[in-house]
């Protein structure tokens, strides 16, 4: 029982890091500095990053309530 919490816990964190970095490669295809002011380079820098892991993170969990949804249906049939 208590290592299936920590088979959780690493997939949960490699989920979030993958969707992330997903995110952040994807992000790249969007040109957002026609939509920023002139010379807020650390700021925009910083937006990516934000985005990354809001877009990354709304992702994972996602996946991750998916995968422990279908892990939990064979219990309806007991």
């Amino acid at each position: 029982m208590v290592s299936d919490f920590g088979q959780m816990a690493l997939v949960s964190i490699m989920s979030h890091l993958v969707f992330i970095a997903v995110a952040w490669w994807a992000l790249q295809a969007i040109n957002l500095e026609k939509l920023l002011r002139p010379n807020r380079v650390f700021q925009a820098r910083l937006l990516y990053i934000v985005l990354a892991i809001f877009i990354g993170s709304s992702v994972s969990n996602f996946f991750l309530d998916y995968l422990q949804w279908s892990r939990q249906l064979p219990l309806i049939f007991q």
